[in-house]
């Protein structure tokens, strides 16, 4: 969606609304498309005192496996984000401001950024999971499996010969 800012940014005190639906389907993610649903992006963008701020929220359905047990995880997320619109930067490279050159702004590049460096690197279906069994690949949720979980350093079996 393609913001038109320009009343915005010329008349203090005024402010835009938007919502609409956006479609992240397509981004993988660690080798799934996890976004099950369209991201609904609402927000605003004002202009107080001379300083445009964009403020908006990301509601989306997720599901991707658990990265220890593999287990699906569905979540729905909400994420706000905020942004100081400025329409040139003077020498600087800034990730503070957002810079809208010709009063018009991408939201879908900038709302698409925002949800992607919010989602966490790890996707645990508990804080606690205990994951597999690296032998038997049973899930350790579910209780303790029969494997032999002591193992011997292939490099010491030569000792182990000697105690015995």
């Amino acid at each position: 969606m393609l913001l038109d800012l320009k009343n915005v940014f010329l008349e203090e005190g005024a402010s835009q609304r938007f919502q609409y639906p956006l479609d992240l389907q397509s981004i993988d993610v660690n080798g799934v498309y996890p976004f099950v649903s369209p991201v609904e992006v609402k927000g605003t963008v004002e202009n107080h005192a001379g300083v445009v701020q964009l403020a908006a929220t990301a509601e989306f359905d997720f599901s991707i496996p658990c990265d220890r047990c593999i287990t699906q995880i569905d979540k729905h997320e909400k994420y706000s984000f905020s942004h100081v619109l400025v329409l040139s930067l003077e020498n600087e490279d800034s990730d503070e401001y957002i810079q809208v050159p010709d009063y018009r702004l991408d939201l879908d590049e900038l709302i698409r950024s925002d949800v992607l460096l919010e989602l966490p690197t790890k996707y645990l279906c508990r804080e606690d999971c205990k994951g597999l069994c690296p032998q038997c690949g049973k899930n350790l949720n579910d209780g303790a499996c029969d494997c032999q979980t002591h193992q011997i350093d292939p490099r010491l079996k030569v000792l182990k010969k000697l105690i015995d």
